[in-house]
């Protein structure tokens, strides 16, 4: 395994709950990280992403595991089509039944046609992932024309514990001064980004820690 030269942390403000990955942005990205959280179930999450060097996704592998389940995703993205593998362990729709939480659905794809024109991966609460298309699309360092403007995009959202992959719409606009507003159908929030394009915190969601880099305006 290769060693890696960068390294970010976040804790989530949502729910108990953290996000760790070790990272190599030289050419598009390559990363490999561990999540955790309580909610709807105590789960741990490991990761390894790899992007091209436009920064669009080209695979995603993603394993879930908690208290009598595991689950595995694998996403491939190869001449605008995407492919899903999946192996799962146990039931955890009886382990998030037990806890009074609506059942999982299925890991993985049930039409990969309708993620057609999505370039990017979003894993559920991981501000990592947000830092795709702000890279992909230079947001982190945005031309004068290009502040303000809209950015709709067609992503493929993995959803934890479960694994299952749908299609979500999603706007992200470059406001300048190291921020970018992300959107959704239902939510809104302003991200404050570092230089490189990497989430400094989310509001809400996630801030990062123990880094020597100073927050932008401080």
């Amino acid at each position: 395994m290769s060693l890696l030269p960068a390294s970010l942390y976040w804790q989530r403000k949502d729910t108990p709950g953290s996000e760790h990955t070790l990272l190599d942005a030289t050419n598009g990205l390559y990363a490999r990280g561990t999540a955790l959280a309580v909610d709807p179930v105590p789960y741990s999450c490991r990761y390894e992403l790899r992007t091209d060097p436009g920064w669009v996704t080209a695979h995603f592998d993603v394993a879930t595991e908690g208290a009598g389940w595991a689950r595995s995703l694998r996403l491939e993205l190869a001449a605008g089509t995407w492919r899903a593998t999946t192996a799962e362990q146990g039931d955890l729709d009886a382990v998030l039944s037990a806890a009074g939480h609506a059942g999982a659905g299925l890991p993985g794809l049930e039409d990969p046609d309708l993620l057609y024109g999505a370039f990017d991966v979003d894993l559920t609460g991981s501000p990592l992932t947000n830092t795709l298309p702000v890279r992909r699309l230079r947001l982190h360092r945005p031309a004068a024309d290009d502040v303000g403007v809209a950015h709709r995009l067609s992503v493929a959202w993995v959803l934890l514990p479960s694994l299952e992959v749908v299609q979500a719409d999603q706007i992200y606009t470059a406001l300048g001064e190291g921020r970018v507003r992300f959107a959704n159908e239902t939510f809104s929030a302003d991200l404050t980004i570092d230089e490189d394009g990497f989430v400094i915190d989310y509001p809400g969601l996630a801030e990062r820690a123990g880094d020597p880099h100073p927050k932008r305006g401080s």
